[in-house]
C-alpha cells in the first residue's frame, strides 16, 4: 500500500503541520492506505464549471479530462506532488475498481446503516452527498448483479425502490470535497483498515437496504 503504521500517523498529523494541504492529505490516505484511485475533478461556481466548457452537462460534478489519475499506491510524497499540479481540484474516486457503489436517498442510507449495524454485518465506507443521497461501498461487480439480486429477493421493480448501482464509468466525490457548488461530501462512515480494502459483498447489504429505501420511498 505504500505506507507503514508511521507513514499513517504521518499522514493524520504531521502533514498539516508541513504545509501539505488537506486535499493532498486526503488524496495520499486514498491511494496509499485504502489502495483506491484518485482522480482530479472540476469545481462549480455559480453553475458554471471550473473544465472551461461553457456547455458542461454536470458542473462540478465529473473528472477533470486532461488529469490524469493518482494510482493506488502511490505514496505520500506522489501523491502531494501530484495533486500540486491540479491547485483546487476535486477528489474524485472512479468506481467499479477497487468498490462498486449503491446509492440510495441519504435518509433511507442513514436509516439502513443504523440496522445494520446494529446486526453486526460487515460495513464499508458509507459516504453523503450534498444533494442528498448516500453512497455505500461494496464489492466490485455489484452494479452489474443488482438486478438479478434484487429479483432473487423478490423486488420485480427496482426503479419502485429509489436504489441503484454504480460501477465501472463512474465517479463519485469524496469528503470532504464539494460537489457541483452544493458542498461537501461527508462520511457517514469512514474507511477503516478492516473493511475499505476489502468492501463487503452487496448481497450481505441488499436485503436491508432495499426494505428500508422501499418504506422510506411509501411514506413519501
Amino acid at each position: 500500500m505504500g505506507f507503514t503504521i508511521g507513514g499513517i500517523r504521518e499522514i493524520r498529523s504531521g502533514t498539516r503541520r508541513r504545509g501539505r494541504s488537506s486535499d493532498c492529505t486526503a488524496v495520499a490516505e486514498f491511494t496509499g492506505l485504502w489502495g483506491w484511485d484518485v482522480v482530479p475533478g472540476a469545481r462549480a461556481a455559480a453553475g458554471v464549471c471550473s473544465c472551461g466548457h461553457a456547455d458542461c452537462p454536470a458542473p462540478g460534478a465529473h473528472p477533470l479530462d486532461f488529469a490524469p489519475p493518482v494510482p493506488a499506491g502511490a505514496t505520500l510524497d506522489e501523491a502531494s506532488k501530484a495533486w500540486s499540479e491540479f491547485p483546487g481540484a476535486a477528489v474524485m474516486l472512479p468506481v467499479g475498481r477497487a468498490f462498486d457503489v449503491i446509492e440510495v436517498s441519504e435518509a433511507a442510507g442513514r436509516r439502513a446503516l443504523a440496522r445494520l449495524e446494529r446486526m453486526g454485518l460487515p460495513l464499508g465506507p458509507v459516504t453523503a452527498t450534498p444533494d442528498g443521497r448516500a453512497h455505500f461501498f461494496v464489492a466490485p461487480g455489484a452494479a452489474v448483479e443488482l438486478p438479478r439480486l434484487l429479483y432473487r429477493m423478490g423486488w420485480d421493480d427496482p426503479s419502485a425502490l429509489d436504489l441503484r448501482g454504480l460501477g465501472p464509468g463512474t465517479h463519485i466525490t469524496a469528503p470532504p470535497s464539494d460537489r457541483g457548488g452544493l458542498g461537501p461530501a461527508r462520511w457517514l462512515r469512514p474507511p477503516a483498515l478492516d473493511s475499505a480494502t476489502r468492501p463487503p459483498a452487496a448481497r450481505l447489504l441488499l436485503g436491508t437496504l432495499a426494505y428500508v429505501a422501499h418504506r422510506s420511498r411509501a411514506r413519501t
